[in-house]
Order: C-alpha cells, then structure tokens, then sequence
C-alpha cells in the first residue's frame, strides 16, 4: 500500500514538473521574440497589442496626420476629404499607402488584405463596423471628433506605444502657439469671425470648430453679437451654425477669415461663396471694408483637422496679422 502510494506521488510529481517546464518554456519563447503587450483603452472598450505595431490602418483624417507626425508612414488609410487621394500638405509623405475607402465608408476587404496589426478608427465614423474590424487585427477608436483634436492624438499616441514621442509633439505644438501670441502682441485682443462656404450652406464656425479652439488658444476673441446665436437651440452645438442673408451683419468683426469646400470636381460652392461676398450686406461689413476680411484654406482651417494643419494655421494666422498695420 505504502509503495503504491510512493508510485502516485511520483507520477503526480512528474506531471507537475512537465507542466511547469512547459509553462517556463512558452514564457521564455516569449522573452526571446521580445514582444510585450500593452492595452489600450478606448470608445469601444479595450484592446490588448502585443509587440510594436508596424503595418497600422488609420480611418480618420485626422489619425493620419497624427501617425505622420509620430514618423510613422501608415500601409492604409482612409482617402483626404480633398485631393486625389491625399491633401496637397501630407502627399509627399503619404507616397505608397494604400486608400481604404472613406471615413464614413471603409473598404474591409481591402484593410483585411493589408494584413495590419493595428486597426485606428473612430466612434463617429465606423462604430457599426468596430466588430469586423477587431476580428482584422486590434482596433483602437476614438470617442469622437471635435475641434481639440490633442485627446484624440494622445489616444493614437499611446495605440502605437509612442506616447513620449506624443507628448514632444504636443509639447512642441503649446510651444508654437505661445511663440505665435506672443509675436501677435495687442493683435489678440481683436474680435474675430470665421464663415465657410459650402454648396448651397453657409455657416459662421464657433468655439468648438478647429479653428476656433486654436483662436481661443491665442487669446482671441470672439465677435460677442454671435454668442445669442450659440445659445439658441442649435443642433451643432457651438462648432457651427447654418444661417441665411439675414445673418450677414452678424459676421461682422474686426477680422473675418471665410473658407469653402470644394470636394474634387465640385465647383458649386465656389458659387455660394462668390453670391455671399458680392451680396451688399457683405461689402458693407467693416472687415470687409477695412481689407481684414481673408479668404484661407479651408484643408488647413477646418477640413484636416489634425496637428500638421494646426501648426500650419499657426503660421497663417502669425503672417496674416503680420500684414495689418
């Protein structure tokens, strides 16, 4: 009996020490690869990667010029709103990645043959389709897109495990637009208005537009006639609101910068532009008047929406009021 019992210890002892060797053995396989995971909380939840990512899809505009500016080249991405298919400003650098569809309609066949092993995406834009893309490789999404673009880059920044680098390029941009106010000097506390044009819509953009948070960055105020139109019932919240004729007084500041998109081979916002700033109500505005009302790039002023358009429209805006006396 004794010795029986002396055969079961033994027996059991050996299957411990095999599993435990095994065990060690997967974990030094490990180590050896070097890959370490990480896990990244996000809009959907969270998401473990393991090792560095390499070959990453971005599916937002906005991704993109975050990943570009970490120097990472991603092997697809959704087309720019403009451009054919990248904005003139990310072009070069954009040269051989692959176009994924857009941000409101990405192609999964072609993500799924890019063969990535990291998906960015966001809420607003593919929430329907997080599910297919998570069973394509990790995918991490923002919550949304706003005008303060910095949380979603620090999200981006800690998807790729760059969040030092992240934090320098953010560091580097608060620099930027210390230096560019302080340069403006008294020019800061003008008020300032912003319109765009669209086929057949205009809007006058608010406070949570990208442009708005990098003015309200600077010190810059804004034209205090359109603050009752933000406090009305208004369905874009303080990013914009579409008016009529009627509202052109509203516009009025002591500069005025106005935008229009036109998306490839539409010319028919150029007209809505072209009937607004002809209008009477328009030419009497003391901007306009005063030659402060500028017309600007809509790509860099609103449309990017990430932090290479950001610090180009610092250096704009810096060369703009450097003209006024």
């Amino acid at each position: 009996m004794k010795k029986n019992i002396q055969i079961v210890l033994s027996v059991f002892f050996l299957i411990a020490l095999l599993a435990l060797t095994g065990c060690g053995k997967e974990k030094n396989e490990e180590n050896a690869a070097g890959e370490k995971s990480y896990t990244v909380e996000h809009a959907m939840g969270k998401t473990k990667i393991v090792g560095e990512p390499k070959k990453i899809v971005v599916l937002t505009n906005e991704g993109t010029e975050a990943l570009l500016s970490l120097g990472i080249k991603p092997v697809g991405a959704v087309q720019s709103w403009v451009g054919n298919p990248w904005y003139d400003h990310i072009k070069d650098d954009m040269k051989d990645a692959e176009v994924v569809g857009v941000e409101h309609e990405v192609n999964l066949e072609k993500i799924a043959s890019l063969k990535p092993d990291l998906i960015i995406g966001n809420k607003i834009r593919q929430e329907a389709v997080y599910d297919k893309l998570s069973k394509i490789a990790p995918t991490v999404f923002a919550e949304t897109l706003r005008g303060d673009w910095k949380e979603n880059f620090a999200l981006y920044a800690k998807a790729v495990n760059k969040e030092e680098q992240g934090k320098k390029v953010l560091s580097d941009y608060e620099e930027k637009v210390v230096n560019v106010k302080e340069a403006l000097g008294d020019k800061v506390n003008q008020e300032i208005s912003m319109v765009r044009f669209m086929t057949g819509i205009t809007r006058i953009y608010y406070t949570d537009s990208f442009s708005g948070v990098i003015f309200e960055e600077l010190g810059f105020k804004r034209a205090p006639q359109q603050e009752k139109l933000f406090k009305e019932d208004n369905k874009l919240g303080k990013l914009a609101i579409e008016v009529g004729k009627e509202v052109i007084p509203e516009m009025d500041a002591d500069t005025l910068f106005y935008f229009t998109y036109t998306p490839e081979g539409d010319n028919k916002a150029l007209e809505t532009e072209k009937e607004w700033i002809n209008d009477p109500l328009w030419k009497n505005l003391n901007a306009v008047k005063n030659n402060r009302a500028y017309k600007v790039d809509d790509i860099i002023w609103n449309t990017a929406g990430g932090v290479l358009a950001a610090n180009l429209m610092l250096d704009e805006i810096k060369e703009l009021f450097a003209k006024q006396n």
